[in-house]
């Protein structure tokens, strides 16, 4: 049975639970690359999950899969494409203004793949939030999600058969989460 660990990512860091790769043994603090419901992501090996000591009970189950331990070569593409992501905050601010959106952006990072670009917004999923994903598409921007974050943390996403995010065709901006 492969083991789970504790995983750290994001530019606003999430904890999530990780299936690691059977025959790697990545210590505390290692650099993980990691498939994450955005996309792979670089992470960071918080801690090992250690088998329940009770009978019958067992480990929650992963979240997220590791597909390696970063390379020198992940490291230096996650830098360059945070660099990317800053540089862009400044056209999103101004997007966020000219399309009369009322959200703040607050930071802004690419999936390691440089596939897609998340943008996390200060303010409750809703109307805003489907707004600005609709017309970062009709712009042809690109694919984004718009991740609202509170004073909380992240707002979770809705459940819903589609999942995702605003922007990733299941969540906000595609009808999915009944915005």
């Amino acid at each position: 049975m492969p083991s789970i660990g504790l995983v750290r990512y994001g530019v606003v860091p999430e904890v999530a639970r990780c299936e690691l790769l059977e025959g790697v043994q990545p210590v505390r603090g290692s650099a993980l690359v990691v498939e994450t419901h955005r996309g792979p992501m670089l992470a960071t090996l918080l801690e090992i999950a250690r088998p329940p000591v009770e009978p019958g009970q067992q480990l929650a189950p992963a979240q997220f899969h590791m597909l390696r331990i970063a390379t020198d070569e992940d490291q230096q593409e996650s830098a360059r494409l945070r660099e990317q992501a800053l540089a862009n905050c400044n056209d999103w601010e101004q997007r966020i203004r000219d399309w009369d959106v009322d959200l703040q952006l607050l930071d802004c990072e690419f999936t390691l793949d440089g596939s897609k670009q998340i943008l996390y917004v200060l303010n409750d999923r809703g109307p805003d939030c489907t707004k600005l994903a609709i017309q970062a598409a009709a712009k042809g921007l690109g694919i984004i999600e718009v991740q609202p974050v509170g004073s909380e943390g992240l707002i979770s996403q809705p459940v819903s058969d589609g999942g995702g995010g605003c922007g990733s065709g299941g969540g906000c901006g595609s009808g999915g989460c009944g915005h």
